[in-house]
C-alpha cells in the first residue's frame, strides 16, 4: 500500500526533511583527518535533538547508532566508531535520517577526506549525477522503474555497477514504507507515481562488482571485492507537474 500524503502531512515532512538536510551542513566542517565516525555520530545526535527530533537509525532494528557513516569500500549502514579514524584521502558516507512531528526524513552524502585521489573524485560525481537525473525522471504518471534505468543507465557508461541488493523506499510515518526503489530497472515498469507520494532515491554506486557482503555485526555491508562504493541519497516528493526534493540543501539548488 502506497501512502499519498495530505497537504498537511507534506508540510510536516518539509519540516522533518529540513532538518536532515542540515545536520548533512551542519556535520560537514567537523569531517576531517584524524576524527573518528563515532565523534561525528555524537555530533550530529547532539544536533538533532536539540531540535526537538530523535535520530530514527537509533535503535532501529538493534542499529546502535544515531547515523549510519560508511567509509571507502563500505556500501551502506556502516556502524560509527571510536576506532574508525578518517584518513586523508578517504570517502566518508554519512546517512541522516529524522523523526520530527511523527514523520521521517531521510538524505545522506558522501563526504571526500583531505587529498582523494581523480579516480574517486570521479566516482562521487558519477554517483551524484545518478542520483540527480534519476531524481529528474519523478513526475505523475511515470513509472518507478524510470528511475532506475536512467541510473542504471549512466553508471554502467562509466564503467561502475549499480548495488542492487539494497534499494530506495517509500517514507513518511514509517521509516521504510512501500514503494520500493530499485536503482537499475526499465523504463515504463513498475508502480506508477502519484502527486503525493514520498519516496527516496539513493543509488550505491561501486568501482568493482555489484556483489555485497554484510559483515558479523549484522549491519555493515561492504563490496565483495574490496574496490570503494559511493551513494548520495534524497526524499522526494511527487508534485502534480512533477517532483520538490524536500531534503535539498542550500549548496545543490543550483543543480536542479
Amino acid at each position: 500500500m502506497i501512502s499519498i500524503k495530505s497537504s498537511r502531512e507534506i508540510e510536516l515532512m518539509r519540516k522533518t526533511c529540513s532538518l536532515a538536510s542540515q545536520t548533512l551542513v551542519y556535520i560537514e566542517p567537523f569531517i576531517k583527518e584524524g576524527v573518528s565516525t563515532q565523534y561525528l555520530n555524537e555530533l550530529c545526535h547532539e544536533f538533532i535533538t536539540k531540535n526537538g527530533a530523535y535520530p530514527s537509525p537509533l535503535n532501529y532494528r538493534g542499529f546502535p547508532k544515531s547515523v549510519c557513516t560508511s567509509p571507502n569500500d563500505v556500501i551502506c549502514h556502516g556502524i560509527p566508531s571510536e576506532d574508525v579514524i578518517l584518513q586523508d584521502g578517504d570517502l566518508l558516507n554519512i546517512d541522516v535520517t529524522t523523526y520530527l512531528n511523527k514523520f521521517h526524513g531521510d538524505t545522506n552524502k558522501t563526504f571526500l577526506v583531505g587529498n582523494v585521489s581523480d579516480e574517486h573524485k570521479k566516482l562521487v560525481d558519477v554517483t551524484y549525477q545518478c542520483m540527480r537525473e534519476g531524481i529528474k525522471q519523478v513526475r505523475p504518471g511515470g513509472n518507478i522503474g524510470d528511475i532506475g534505468a536512467v541510473i542504471q543507465e549512466i553508471a554502467h557508461s562509466h564503467g561502475y555497477s549499480v548495488v542492487e541488493d539494497y534499494c530506495g523506499h517509500g517514507i513518511g510515518r514509517e521509516f521504510h514504507e512501500e514503494p520500493q526503489v530499485v536503482h537499475v530497472g526499465k523504463k515504463g515498469t513498475g508502480p506508477k507515481m502519484k502527486p503525493g507520494m514520498t519516496f527516496t532515491i539513493e543509488p550505491m554506486i561501486n568501482m568493482g562488482n555489484k556483489h555485497t557482503e554484510l559483515l558479523d555485526d549484522d549491519w555493515t555491508v561492504v563490496t565483495t571485492d574490496g574496490q570503494w562504493s559511493a551513494q548520495f541519497e534524497h526524499t522526494i516528493l511527487v508534485t502534480d507537474d512533477g517532483f520538490e526534493i524536500l531534503t535539498i540543501r542550500p549548496d545543490e539548488q543550483v543543480n536542479f
